[in-house]
């Protein structure tokens, strides 16, 4: 069977034996593929650089169509991102974009763009983790099918005469149209969620530009932290679960509900 080479980040790996690890890794042409690599825990593995957790290499992979584990025969490190190693705050964040690839992409599923949103942000925690965690959140909601709508038909109802307050629906996946006026039952009860016109001009910032202008704009970091939250919450709805990672980066509020964390 062929050898093939592609770009990779090692986003986990656990011990097979001795001698020996597993690894899932994000591939920018393979999706994740999982592996395993004999001998890399030897003195003398023979891989460049050693697997590490979080870096980026070029993987040699052999595809076994009748096992779950690809064999992973070459490792040329190539980048290994120093900011996850200088603070806790940017660790965490890099645990949390491994975390949301492996629950949003599915084995052998492709997605360059997100694996080169994922350089990015890993890049990016050396100026600011809550604006990577911001954007890179939005990357992976636009990739999984999940983008949120900003307004009706596409158009955000966010301007100079629009409510300081909006309210988001997690189930319709937006912006309300109108939300005083949806129906006899108030908004509220049907699961929506308060948000500042703010925080919605900023998500249309990150949509238009990916993110690029907002790293290190001291006067929106209070904005860039309630963006963060509100698609973090709704993430947590999608996946009907709070990844571990998440309180670790975004915070936990006690005995505050989930709605109540993302104005």
């Amino acid at each position: 069977m062929p050898t093939v080479h592609d770009d990779a980040v090692c986003i986990r790996h656990w011990d097979w034996s001795e001698t020996s690890q597993t690894l899932t890794l994000f591939a920018r042409r393979g999706g994740i593929v999982r592996a395993l690599a004999k001998g890399s825990r030897r003195p003398k593995a023979p891989y460049s650089g050693g697997i590490e957790l979080l870096t980026l290499g070029e993987a040699g992979l052999i595809i076994r169509p009748n096992s779950e584990l690809a064999l992973l025969t070459e490792w040329d490190l190539r980048e290994t991102f120093p900011a996850l190693r200088r603070g806790l705050l940017a660790f965490n964040a890099g645990m949390y974009f491994a975390d949301l690839v492996q629950r949003f992409v599915r084995d052998h599923d492709p997605h360059p763009a997100l694996f080169d949103a994922l350089l990015i942000a890993l890049r990016g925690l050396e100026v600011d983790p809550i604006a990577g965690v911001l954007t890179f959140q939005w990357a992976v909601l636009l990739e999984a099918g999940f983008r949120p709508t900003l307004g009706a038909n596409g158009v955000c109802l966010v301007g100079p005469a629009s409510p300081n307050t909006l309210r988001f629906d997690p189930r319709l996946g937006g912006i309300l149209d109108d939300p005083e006026e949806s129906g006899a039952v108030a908004p509220r009860a049907l699961g929506s969620w308060l948000v500042r016109r703010e925080t919605v001009e900023l998500l249309r910032r990150v949509a238009t530009s990916g993110g690029t202008d907002i790293a290190g704009d001291q006067p929106a970091r209070p904005v860039v932290l309630r963006a963060a939250r509100l698609l973090g919450a709704y993430i947590r709805h999608i996946l009907g679960e709070e990844p571990r990672t998440q309180p670790l980066v975004l915070g936990r509020v006690p005995g505050e509900k989930t709605d109540a964390r993302v104005r």
